[in-house]
């Protein structure tokens, strides 16, 4: 069974959280919710209070195969900024394993330098962050070992991209078909 860590930040986007976390639990994926903060309890950016299931310093990334960024502001802003993740996300690339980031959180990932002459979007305005990336707008984008999606509306299709990744194009289109995603 495939181990995703979905990263959450104070002021993370809720629905894209949520909706992710959910879509890959149901796809059968061991999925472990990390607090980038000293606390379990991390508030997104709408005021709604989430429990992680473990902190940052607590967590084996030896033991993960994807690691996943929600969007959201101060949340991506907050991401960027933990030097510890940043070295995970360098870790996790320069082994060529799975990272994806949806809305504004792929900007921590063109800080980095991952993006440089591969397809990304992001949500609007931040753009000038995906240093080098070529920028195409759509709500998914696949590059490599990366996947970027462009906000909130499409935090399900984004969430059956990771599905179709490591689980095949089928089995994301069946899950989306239960889940009546159109």
């Amino acid at each position: 069974m495939k181990k995703i860590a979905v990263h959450l930040a104070e002021g993370f986007e809720e629905i894209e959280a949520i909706s992710i976390i959910d879509v890959l639990r149901r796809a059968e994926f061991e999925v472990t919710v990390v607090s980038m903060i000293k606390s379990v309890e991390v508030d997104g950016a709408h005021e709604i209070t989430v429990k992680a299931d473990t902190l940052f310093d607590d967590m084996d990334y030896d033991k993960i195969d994807m690691i996943v960024l929600p969007g959201g502001m101060p949340g991506s802003a907050n991401l960027k900024a933990h030097s510890g993740l940043r070295e995970q996300i360098l870790n996790f690339n320069d082994m060529k394993k799975p990272l994806a980031a949806i809305c504004a959180a792929p900007m921590v990932f063109g800080n980095l330098g991952l993006l440089k002459e591969k397809q990304a979007t992001c949500y609007p305005g931040f753009e000038d962050e995906l240093h080098g990336a070529v920028i195409t707008g759509e709500a998914v984008e696949e590059a490599e070992n990366i996947i970027t999606g462009k906000g909130a509306g499409v935090a399900i299709k984004f969430a059956l991209k990771i599905v179709e990744k490591f689980k095949g194009k089928e089995v994301a289109d069946e899950l989306g078909a239960k889940m009546i995603v159109q």
